[in-house]
C-alpha cells in the first residue's frame, strides 16, 4: 500500500497549507471522532480522497480505498506531490519508485460495473460466464465462437487478473472480464441481449444457501436478459444444489427445462476431471428462453432536492445499520471541511455487494462524492432511505 510517514502538524495548519494548493487539493475535511483527516484530490482529471491519519509522534498519508483510482502510477505520484506541497516532513516512504507501466487491470478487456450503465453493445450476440474459476471453459467458447462477445463474471480477483493475462497471451478480442457480483451485475443489461449464461460449478454454500449465486431474484433476471431460444446453463456436482436449483427454477411462472447427468463437455477444468475419476455425478440443468421480456430497467434519480447543511444534522443520522428487507443503510463517519460542509461515509444497498459512497452536504447542495451510485434497484431503495434521514 503506498503511502509517507511524516512529522505531524495540527488540523488548522494542515487546512492552512492546503488553501494554497487548489490545483490539486480541493478540500480538507477532519474527523471530530477520529484521529484522521480527509484531503480531496484532483489530479489527471481523476477525483479521489487521501487519508492523513495522525497520532502523536508520527501520522501517515496513504489512499482513501473507497474512491481509490484504478491506476498505482498516478495514487504514487499524487501522495508524493500532496506530501511536497503541504512541506511535510517527512519520515520515510515505500513510494520512491514510481512504475508508470500500465497494471493489468487497466487491460481494454476489464470493465468496471459503471461501463454497463445504459450500455449498447456492438457484438453480433452476447454470452456470460458466471464464476469462470481457470477461465477454461470462457477460453475455449470464445476461440469456438469469434462472433460471441464472452463477458466472465468472477468475484475472486486473481482468477479476474489470471483471465485477463491469458486473453492477452492467446489474442483474444472477444472476452470482457468483470471483477463483480453476478446477481447484481444483470440489473445493468437490456432485456433479451443474450444468448447464453453458463453457470459452472457454483460454489455450493451449503451451510450459507443465501450466499448462492442461483436464486429467485438471479433466475428471473437471467430470463428477462436471455433472449429468444436463450439458454442459462447450471453444471454442478453438488446434490444438494442440483435439488436446490431444481426447486428454485420450478417457481418460475413459465418454465421449459433440460435435464442432463454425467455428460462429458469439450472442455473440462481440472477438478472436473478429479471429480469424474472419483465416479460423482455431474448434472446440467438447461433452462430455456422462449419469449420476449420487456426492459424494465429503470432510470433511477441518485439526486438530492432541497437538501443542505445545518448545525444538527449529523443527529439524525442513525447510529446503527438500519436493515429493510433486501437493502440496508449504515453511516459510518462524518467529517467536516469547515463549518457550513459536511462529508458522511455510508455504506448502503444490497448485503451481498454494498455500495460505499461519501455524501457530501453544504449550503448548496448535497450530492454522492465522488461519483453516484450503481443504479441497481436496492441502491436506490436505500437512497430514498438516506433522503429520509437528511430530511430528519
Amino acid at each position: 500500500m503506498p503511502h509517507i510517514k511524516v512529522t505531524p502538524i495540527s488540523k488548522e495548519e494542515l487546512s492552512s497549507r492546503a488553501k494554497n494548493h487548489s490545483e490539486i487539493i480541493e478540500f480538507v475535511a477532519h474527523s471530530d471522532s477520529y484521529p484522521e483527516t480527509l484531503i480531496g484530490i484532483n489530479y489527471q482529471n481523476e477525483k479521489f480522497l487521501l487519508v492523513y491519519k495522525y497520532a502523536d509522534n508520527e501520522a501517515m498519508l496513504k489512499y482513501e480505498k473507497i474512491t481509490r483510482p484504478l491506476k498505482l502510477s498516478l495514487l504514487k505520484e499524487a501522495i508524493g506531490k500532496v506530501a511536497n506541497v503541504l512541506e511535510f516532513d517527512i519520515l520515510s516512504s515505500n513510494i520512491v519508485n514510481v512504475r508508470h507501466k500500465e497494471p493489468l487491470f487497466a487491460s481494454k478487456y476489464f470493465k468496471k460495473i459503471e461501463d454497463f450503465i445504459d450500455i449498447k453493445f456492438e457484438h453480433k450476440e452476447i454470452a456470460i460466464e458466471v464464476g469462470f474459476g481457470s477461465g477454461r471453459h470462457i477460453l475455449y467458447q470464445a476461440k469456438q465462437n469469434p462472433q460471441t462477445l464472452f463477458i466472465g463474471i468472477e468475484i475472486h480477483t486473481p482468477s479476474a487478473g489470471q483471465l485477463l493475462k491469458q486473453i492477452e497471451i492467446q489474442g483474444l478480442s472477444n472476452i470482457w472480464v468483470v471483477n463483480y457480483d453476478a446477481r447484481l451485475f444483470l440489473e445493468m443489461l437490456p432485456s433479451n441481449i443474450c444468448k447464453q449464461i453458463f453457470v459452472h460449478f457454483p460454489v455450493p454454500w451449503d451451510k450459507k444457501p443465501s450466499r448462492r449465486v442461483i436464486g429467485d431474484e438471479f433466475t428471473s433476471e437471467a430470463m428477462r436478459v436471455l433472449d429468444i431460444d436463450g439458454t442459462l446453463e447450471l453444471r454442478t456436482d453438488s446434490d444438494l444444489y442440483y435439488e436446490y436449483a431444481l426447486q428454485i427454477f420450478s417457481k418460475l411462472p413459465k418454465l421449459k427445462m433440460k435435464i442432463n447427468k454425467n455428460y462429458a463437455l469439450p472442455i473440462i477444468s481440472k477438478y472436473e476431471a478429479r471429480w469424474q475419476r472419483q465416479s460423482k455425478d455431474i448434472y446440467d440443468v438447461t433452462l430455456f428462453c422462449d419469449e420476449k421480456s420487456d426492459d424494465k430497467r429503470e432510470k433511477f434519480d441518485f439526486s438530492f432536492s432541497d437538501l443542505g447543511y445545518n448545525i444538527n444534522i449529523n443527529k439524525q443520522f442513525p447510529q446503527e445499520s438500519q436493515v429493510v428487507g433486501d437493502y440496508f443503510v449504515h453511516f459510518e463517519r462524518s467529517y467536516k471541511t469547515d463549518k457550513d460542509t459536511l462529508l458522511m461515509k455510508c455504506a448502503f444497498g444490497n448485503f451481498a455487494r454494498p455500495e460505499h459512497k461519501y455524501i457530501m452536504i453544504n449550503r448548496n447542495n448535497c450530492k454522492y462524492y465522488p461519483s453516484l451510485p450503481i443504479p441497481s434497484s436496492s441502491n436506490f431503495k436505500a437512497h430514498q432511505a438516506i433522503k429520509e434521514y437528511l430530511h430528519g
